[in-house]
């Protein structure tokens, strides 16, 4: 391990001897300020422990080590001080989450001992986060795994959904989210739990149209209470949780969240699967934000009006007919080509539906599933000229 250590003081003299006696065994840096040591966690970390003075001008170790948690909440934090009064070891605890409180003369045992002891801290940390996020990238990895062969179909709309959600926050100037990306991808997944029959619009002869609309309902429920318990996935979980509320309050679930209380996830949700569900039944998209607009109150009216911009037909708009149509294996299939005909598994499954245009996750998902149980080629596809 390469784990680095940052010594802050405002005496040259104490940083000299610090990295003297230690730097044969640790990589040691040193600043003599608390604002050049905050430039070198920017700069050269991230370091596994830094150890700073409590009595610093500018900045004294307190203000310091808070920063620190801030910039670099990994960080193992360790406070070195010549006056050990009980009210500063309660604030650098409270404040800054300090590891270990030493002080001034501190025996070079002492402190190798508690740089031992802080490292080893650190490995633990980090160690966990790694494992953590491994078993929520497998998690993850799986879930969609399983949306795509139980419902290729389905999983081709949530690839649309994804990059509808992503050009709709992009528009409304938001950053990345990795929290609306998979709820885009899993909002549906919920049906997996449904029976089929029960999920689709004709419903068993014994359910009335409201029963097999409450069904429905509870596909975001389920879905919910699947993710909620795993771990970093409880903000995705409340997405599709209130992906079907209203922007008044209305709709499910029944609850008094409305207006921007509901996550702004769900709210670019509602509008865009509403969208989805008219054209499916044979609105244009014209037609369909006409009558969306026609109820407003149910839509964040900002998401909505992003909606109408983006998506709102224009005369000018590029015509996909313009492409040529070809055949291609998968080896060639191109990122920002349309699927002109599904692409079927060898025992004729539908995997990605037709219409689909090529994404670089889509394209790693069907050359993954390629090799586990292969697909029929060639494709067929329409290539936007350059």
């Amino acid at each position: 391990m390469n784990e680095k250590i940052l010594f802050v003081d405002d005496d040259p003299n104490v940083l000299e001897a610090y990295k003297r006696k230690l730097q044969r065994v640790l990589a040691v840096d040193t600043a003599p300020s608390g604002q050049e040591a905050l430039q070198c966690i920017a700069t050269k970390g991230p370091y596994a422990v830094v150890i700073a003075d409590m009595h610093m001008p500018l900045m004294n170790g307190i203000e310091f080590l808070s920063r620190v948690k801030e910039m670099a909440p990994d960080t193992v934090r360790m406070m070195l001080t010549g006056n050990a009064d009980i009210r500063t070891a309660i604030e650098a605890v409270n404040e800054g989450n300090i590891f270990r409180f030493l002080t001034k003369p501190c025996p070079p045992d002492i402190i190798g001992k508690a740089l031992a002891d802080a490292i080893g801290q650190y490995r633990l940390i980090t160690a966990e986060k790694n494992l953590l996020e491994d078993t929520l990238n497998g998690t993850v990895e799986l879930l969609v795994e399983i949306l795509s062969l139980t419902d290729p179909d389905g999983f081709g709309q949530a690839m649309q959904l994804r990059s509808m959600a992503r050009m709709t926050m992009r528009f409304l100037n938001m950053p990345k989210s990795w929290d609306i990306d998979l709820a885009a991808l899993l909002h549906n997944i919920g049906n997996v739990f449904l029976a089929r029959d029960r999920v689709a619009e004709d419903a068993p002869l014994e359910l009335s149209a409201a029963e097999a609309q409450k069904i429905r309902e509870r596909a975001p429920e389920l879905a919910y209470e699947l993710l909620c318990h795993i771990p970093r996935l409880e903000p995705v979980a409340r997405i599709i949780r209130y992906q079907q509320k209203n922007f008044d309050g209305s709709g499910f679930p029944e609850d008094n969240v409305s207006g921007t209380d509901i996550p702004i996830g769900a709210r670019i949700l509602r509008v865009l699967i509403d969208l989805g569900d008219l054209e499916s039944k044979g609105f244009s998209k014209r037609s369909a934000l006409a009558r969306m607009q026609n109820c407003r109150h149910w839509y964040d009216p900002r998401v909505l009006d992003a909606a109408i911009a983006l998506f709102l037909p224009r005369e000018s708009a590029p015509r996909i007919e313009a492409a040529s149509a070809e055949e291609s294996r998968l080896s060639g299939l191109q990122v920002g080509d349309v699927l002109i005909a599904g692409i079927h598994t060898k025992d004729n499954r539908l995997l990605v539906k037709e219409g689909e245009v090529v994404t670089a996750s889509l394209l790693a998902h069907v050359r993954a599933f390629a090799k586990m149980a292969g697909i029929q080629e060639p494709v067929k596809i329409k290539r936007p000229s350059a």
